[in-house]
């Protein structure tokens, strides 16, 4: 049967039609499959696994197209100048993949801001291939200056081995450990000076073993950057007293010596129950931080880092970053910079945050239980925050 031109041009216009619905109806999520799954095939082809399975010799697999899990999935613009920031080691692995798995499933996978990830030594190849396997965007890997981490020269050893010493005697956690110090003093004082943060403005701050319970459905650090911010938490608890017995004499001193630094509209109420004289131990989680890069940065804070250095307390005692950096909020930003993040839920054992209001609490499709939350328990500060600002 002959076909004449007219019904020819219909049919080939019709193959082209069709031929361009099957195109268009391939998913972002197949499309990123077949990219990534051609990615790692080459990279197995190039660098077989050992024979006996025990290590892995292959170099780091970069995964260009994000995982995509649903229509709703988009890249969202504008975006902050912003990182998650990871400090952990080889055998954080499986502890710091459900923390990125996690915050994949629930922001990142929308969202796609980078990782930097900190540690004093160098990153195992298969440390770094697990990570990028999971994650959506790009992963930086730096290793912290040695002076940045260690314990300096001029701490009298003695004196430090004796504080230590006596601490595991008492059994206080991280009490005789040297490494939880020099971990505390890097993130109280230098992590914000890291070269692969100078390009960013603000990060978010990921623990191994943190645990994200509710889908997040707005950027926070957007939020942060368009409402004035500085400092943005989840939990806040009373900070143990053995081991930070005179951080709060020198912060009187370093005050006095410095009232210039002290914000109009501070938080002293929060930190004070008695207008500055002594301290009641409420700090912010430091596990969970959403801050502003640039606040540490500043003549203020570090001032009053260098002042605090100085004291030797990190090693004489074991000052935790979580009250240098929140008294340092607390004094140097206005009240209305700190920011409570209600609607995150978040959970690093042993306490959890779970969102108080309903509507948030469905909205983020949270998994946590409500009564298990953290933030009005007997060793919690929330009601120190709450007063002050109705103040």
């Amino acid at each position: 049967m002959a076909i004449n031109a007219g019904t020819r041009s219909f049919l080939l216009v019709l193959a082209v039609l069709i031929s361009l619905y099957y195109l268009l109806s391939f998913t972002r999520e197949e499309l990123g499959r077949i990219a990534s799954m051609s990615n790692i095939v080459s990279h197995l082809q190039q660098h077989p696994a050992s024979s006996d399975g025990a290590t892995f010799s292959w170099d780091e697999v970069t995964i260009g197209v994000p995982s995509m899990d649903s229509d709703d999935d988009v890249y969202i613009v504008p975006k902050a100048n912003a990182a998650f920031v990871v400090l952990a080691r080889n055998s954080d692995i499986d502890a710091t993949i459900k923390s990125i798995r996690d915050i994949e499933d629930h922001f990142n996978r929308r969202y796609l801001y980078p990782y930097v990830f900190l540690s004093e030594v160098e990153f195992s190849e298969a440390f770094k291939w697990r990570i990028s396997n999971i994650a959506s965007t790009p992963i930086e890997f730096g290793i912290i200056p040695h002076n940045h981490w260690y314990q300096p020269d001029w701490i009298d050893e003695a004196k430090a081995r004796a504080a230590r010493d006596k601490m595991a005697e008492h059994s206080i956690i991280y009490g005789g450990s040297v490494s939880y110090r020099n971990m505390c003093r890097f993130n109280s004082g230098f992590f914000y000076q890291h070269p692969l943060l100078q390009k960013y403005r603000w990060y978010w701050r990921i623990e191994p073993g943190a645990h994200f319970s509710c889908n997040i459905n707005f950027d926070p650090f957007l939020y942060m950057e368009t409402h004035n911010k500085t400092y943005g938490f989840t939990m806040t608890l009373y900070e143990y007293e053995p081991t930070i017995h005179t951080l709060w004499g020198h912060v009187k001193d370093f005050i006095n010596l410095h009232p210039e630094y002290l914000a109009e509209d501070n938080s002293m109420g929060y930190i004070s129950d008695t207008a500055g004289e002594t301290y009641n131990h409420c700090h912010f989680w430091g596990g969970f931080e959403i801050a502003d890069l640039d606040f540490w940065r500043g003549e203020a804070y570090q001032a009053y880092f260098d002042y605090l250095d100085k004291q030797g307390g990190f090693y004489y005692e074991r000052w935790s970053d979580a009250p240098v950096h929140s008294i340092g909020a607390a004094l140097f930003a206005n009240r209305d910079q700190i920011h409570f993040f209600d609607e995150i839920g978040y959970e690093r054992e042993p306490f959890m945050h779970c969102p108080r209001n309903r509507e948030a609490w469905e909205a983020g499709q949270c998994a946590c239980n409500p009564a298990r939350n953290f933030d009005y328990d007997g060793y919690s500060c929330m009601r120190h925050w709450e007063r002050i600002q109705h103040q």
